[in-house]
């Protein structure tokens, strides 16, 4: 399985990747202000290329439950400056969470080969155009409501379907307006319009997805729904988010975005060697 992002080619046969969060936001969930200012922001992006990071994904507009949205003008303000000078200090891919496609276009033409879209490119009716023209990898994420609203009151029949219909009808979209399918990640929205239940029932059925034939993305680091199964709160939400990233990869994440790196590329590492000889060695009979 392979996903094209313009000229870069990512191999996600052989073992799941990890994606580490650069939030250039004064007003992140996890670590909000820390790396608000571009030269923060540029020193961690590289610290998490050394610990290991496979990609990194640059957002400079908060998505947590209840932000509200910024201008084009400010979120170009804070990410521009970092897209820029990582880019240029990197070889790893760089990915560009926005919703905004004049905001990812000015990224893609500083360097990001990746848009992190978590409308799925119904925000801006512009943002599938410069995915099909750009050649750009495209992250399609399943989100009920918006940021600001999409807490309130989450509800579904029927979780698992509803998110498999709904990349179903994405993946279509996208194709008809000449996205390649080889373009295209997955990602069920952990946390993004979601309940406790939503969110468990989601990761326990992931492989759920893997018939799309698409690379899936999953995002559980220091959520909130590890501090209501632990009661942690978010700055203890580290072992919380090893077994949920654990159990991911087990059910067929291959892209896995992390705050801690270092950490969490270890888990995912350990978790794809044993997950590789499930069913493949004999069973043992003991008297």
């Amino acid at each position: 399985m392979i996903l094209q992002a313009q000229d870069r080619t990512l191999e996600l046969s052989e073992r799941p990747v990890v994606m580490g969060v650069v939030n250039v936001t004064p007003d992140s969930f996890f670590d909000g202000g820390r790396f608000a200012e571009p030269d923060a922001a540029i020193r961690h992006a590289l610290r998490l290329t050394e610990e290991g990071a496979d990609l990194l994904d640059i957002g400079a507009e908060s998505t947590r439950p209840g932000a509200e949205s910024i201008d084009e003008g400010e979120e170009r303000r804070r990410l521009m400056p970092v897209v820029t000078a990582v880019a240029k200090a990197v070889r790893i891919p760089i990915s560009v969470d926005t919703r905004k496609s004049t905001v990812a276009r000015a990224a893609l033409e500083a360097g990001a080969v990746i848009v992190n879209d978590v409308s799925a490119l119904q925000a801006d009716p512009a943002m599938a155009v410069l995915v099909a023209t750009t050649g750009a990898g495209v992250v399609l994420m399943h989100m009920q409501g918006t940021p600001r609203t999409m807490q309130k009151s989450p509800a579904y029949e029927d979780v698992v379907g509803e998110v498999a219909e709904f990349f179903r009808e994405r993946i279509r979209f996208c194709r008809e307006r000449g996205i390649g399918q080889d373009q295209i990640v997955l990602d069920p929205g952990i946390g993004f319009g979601k309940l406790l239940i939503h969110n468990l029932t989601l990761l326990g059925q992931l492989e759920t997805f893997l018939p799309f034939g698409r690379p899936i993305l999953v995002g559980v680091s220091m959520k909130s729904f590890i501090g209501q199964v632990l009661d942690r709160p978010v700055e203890e939400r580290s072992w919380g988010t090893a077994a949920a990233i654990a159990l991911a990869v087990s059910h067929g994440a291959r892209i896995l975005r992390v705050h801690d790196v270092a950490a969490m590329k270890e888990v995912v590492t350990m978790a794809a060697a044993i997950t590789r000889y499930i069913g493949t060695s004999p069973r043992v009979q003991h008297a």
